[in-house]
């Protein structure tokens, strides 16, 4: 008779967050416990936390993975900082495969799903150090701002990660929590004279994690998280199973 088991399965999270430049995405993950840095961008050096050198190909951050799959330590958390500009390594690996200048250079587009494959490996690596050494992971990404065609309403603007729209979706599709950092807004009216009320978008400087998918930015997790709550790992930890 078939008899599984119940209830949860507790793992280490996989987390992305994206968001704009400056915001503190590395000051974040290096929060997180035992963390090191997998670095593709110079956004941690002022930052105390191990982190190896700053990859310059490919292949230096796939070996990168691989020493922390395959020698002893103490880390507890990875973080990929930032996978955007990791991409713009994969993709002048393809290039250079192909002999040409620019992955776009490759015919009928079929340089973008090659770099999707090989992204694959790097996630499926992530995965092997969550599994076989309980670590967490996170994946620091920048913003952009794209058109999205809702087939329920009118097109509009929103945030989303600085990414091919394959990689994009795949990293979506495997992390636990996808997180957009930004700047809080408020809306405040004012009078414009004439009978007329201006509307406006007032800073509060106060920044914060969107947790949950809205028509400005893309997000989502599975801990049953407000919408929204301050930046800062601290306050995404109370969420976390233990």
């Amino acid at each position: 008779m078939l008899n599984l088991p119940t209830g949860k399965v507790i793992k280490p999270r996989r987390t992305f967050v994206y968001g704009p430049g400056g915001i503190g995405k590395s000051t974040f993950a290096a929060q997180a416990p035992g963390c090191v840095f997998v670095p593709t961008e110079e956004g941690a050096n002022d930052i105390e936390v191990a982190k190896f050198p700053v990859c310059t190909s490919w292949d230096q951050l796939m070996w990168c993975i691989g020493q922390l799959c395959s020698e002893q330590h103490q880390y507890r958390t990875v973080t990929i900082d930032t996978v955007d500009w990791a991409e713009k390594l994969v993709h002048s690996k393809v290039a250079a495969a192909h002999g040409v200048e620019q992955i776009g250079d490759i015919k009928y587009g079929r340089g973008y799903p090659l770099a999707a494959q090989m992204f694959r490996v790097l996630l499926q690596g992530l995965d092997w150090l969550r599994d076989n050494r309980g670590m967490g992971v996170i994946l620091l990404a920048h913003a952009k701002v794209e058109k999205f065609d809702d087939p329920e309403t009118a097109s509009y603007d929103r945030y989303s990660p600085k990414l091919h729209d394959q990689v994009q979706n795949m990293i979506f599709e495997w992390a636990d929590e996808v997180f957009f950092a930004n700047y809080q807004t408020v809306v405040k009216e004012e009078d414009g004279g004439f009978k007329k009320t201006i509307t406006k978008g007032v800073g509060t400087g106060l920044r914060i994690l969107r947790t949950t998918g809205k028509p400005a930015a893309k997000a989502k997790n599975r801990l049953g998280m407000p919408d929204q709550i301050p930046f800062s790992y601290a306050e995404y930890a109370k969420f976390l199973p233990q």
